[in-house]
């Protein structure tokens, strides 16, 4: 069974269009790790999308806070002000799906999805250290993540952490082989928001079975997502990141 990875979409269609185009044939199942919505202007777009073809998701903060939960206090003005217009606009049946998403950890048969951490869902992995404080407390070998925006493996043995690290921007994909009897931390990066310095779109695929990993990247028109968050009145830091992979 090959998984289609996705993470932190963040309301950006033209994105998560070019990833499906990139990622045709090449997978038999879709499972998402959560903020689907926030920053982008196109959250009803990407919801209806999300609720049609994903098989397995978990919430992301963005998701919680674009559906009237408090955490919103905690967000920056710019982040907080897209959440709340994504709240006004969303439609009622979009906006009941972003409210009912379930928290991770979740099962999704074999390997596990959160949006943060696996000890919770608001914390970020970004570090080696981060990821072996966790080696003890992972539901799984296997745990895919986001939350963070930077496409990254950690793979974790006793005494012994290492990177997989995502393709460089000349290529357009790393692909791993797992190693048995060993624990895996794995964020798949950004669809809608990379922000490790390369804008392309991030996405993961997993071979299950032969646990195979590939991380990849692909461009998408960033120039026509940058026009419709600015008239839809959003910040304009919000379009102006997405070219600098920020």
């Amino acid at each position: 069974m090959r998984f289609l990875i996705l993470s932190d979409i963040h309301s950006n269609l033209s994105a998560l269009q070019a990833v499906l185009a990139d990622a045709d044939g090449q997978y038999d199942r879709i499972v998402c790790l959560g903020d689907i919505v926030g920053y982008g202007a196109e959250p009803n777009e990407v919801t209806a999308w999300v609720r049609q073809h994903v098989d397995s998701i978990v919430r992301g903060n963005h998701d919680k806070a674009s559906s009237g939960d408090p955490c919103l206090q905690d967000f920056n003005p710019a982040a907080a002000a897209a959440a709340a217009w994504t709240r006004q606009v969303l439609e009622p049946t979009n906006l009941e799906y972003v409210r009912n998403l379930p928290p991770g950890p979740r099962d999704a048969g074999g390997f596990c999805l959160s949006h943060g951490s696996p000890r919770d869902e608001d914390e970020y992995i970004v570090t080696r250290q981060d990821a072996i404080e966790l080696q003890r407390e992972l539901p799984s070998e296997i745990c895919f993540f986001g939350h963070t925006h930077i496409q990254v493996g950690f793979g974790l043995r006793p005494g012994r952490a290492w990177l997989l690290v995502p393709p460089p921007y000349h290529q357009q994909e790393r692909v791993y082989e797992l190693e048995p009897d060993a624990c895996y931390l794995l964020n798949p990066g950004s669809v809608g928001q990379p922000r490790d310095a390369d804008p392309r779109a991030a996405y993961a695929i997993f071979d299950h079975p032969a646990k195979l990993l590939r991380l990849r990247r692909t461009p998408y028109d960033i120039l026509t997502t940058q026009q419709r968050i600015l008239e839809a009145g959003l910040p304009p830091v919000l379009a102006e990141r997405l070219s600098l992979g920020r």
